[in-house]
């Protein structure tokens, strides 16, 4: 089955430097992801568009959150398939990621995708967000991080509570979000400002020339 973005000029102009990195995680989910359970079986032609195009719609607002910071760290929550943690990694190669996720099988998965991508800016940590913000709390080898980024994971609700606590203050949460963001932020009001989160705003993201827009959350640490 063939991808309908394949030998779109698209790629190149979204996805630039990165393209040939994404092209070896592009190809390994064509062919490994539905049977591994990574995405579904409608998903197949529309990787790059559904996948790799909308995970890289938040590398600008993690390139702005992280302007002027002398360490440029994410922690991606949730990271799964490698979305939006290996795609963000391979368009910002000054960052340093931190991929969270608890399931052993996909941090087997996203261990090849860093060795077979060529990525020296990723750790795979197998943990609960939970886990890890204990460990940050205790200082067991980790530091707060500049932003945290994750897509669907989880509500508002419980999401405050699971990457909220990962950002050092001034830090920013970028979470790739659907329809329903707005309302979602509404309704954690009151979670995202108990975990020290101000300005919570829903922005539209470009995921590609002609391509359908995908929405962004940003909420800064106090």
């Amino acid at each position: 089955m063939v991808d309908e973005l394949d030998g779109s000029s698209i790629l190149a102009e979204v996805l630039g430097d990165a393209l040939p990195q994404l092209t070896v995680f592009h190809d390994k989910l064509m062919r490994e992801g539905e049977p591994r359970g990574l995405i579904g079986p409608r998903d197949v032609p529309i990787v790059w568009e559904r996948h790799i195009l909308n995970s890289a719609a938040i590398v600008p607002f993690v390139a702005q959150a992280t302007r002027g910071e002398r360490f440029k760290t994410v922690a991606d929550v949730g990271s799964g398939g490698g979305f939006p943690g290996l795609v963000a990694a391979a368009c910002l190669p000054d960052h340093r990621f931190t991929l969270i996720e608890p399931m052993e099988r996909r941090v087997e998965w996203l261990n090849e995708c860093v060795r077979e991508m060529g990525l020296d800016n990723v750790t795979v940590v197998r943990a609960r967000s939970e886990e890890v913000i204990a460990r940050i709390r205790k200082r067991e080898g980790l530091y707060p991080f500049a932003v945290v980024t994750c897509r669907a994971v989880a509500p508002m609700t419980k999401l405050s509570g699971w990457t909220l606590p990962l950002l050092k203050s001034h830090g920013r949460l970028v979470a790739l979000k659907g329809r329903s963001a707005q309302a979602e932020i509404d309704k954690a009001a009151k979670e995202i400002s108990k975990r020290g989160g101000v300005r919570p705003r829903v922005v539209e993201a470009e995921v590609g020339p002609g391509l359908e827009p995908t929405h962004v959350v940003l909420v800064d640490k106090r």
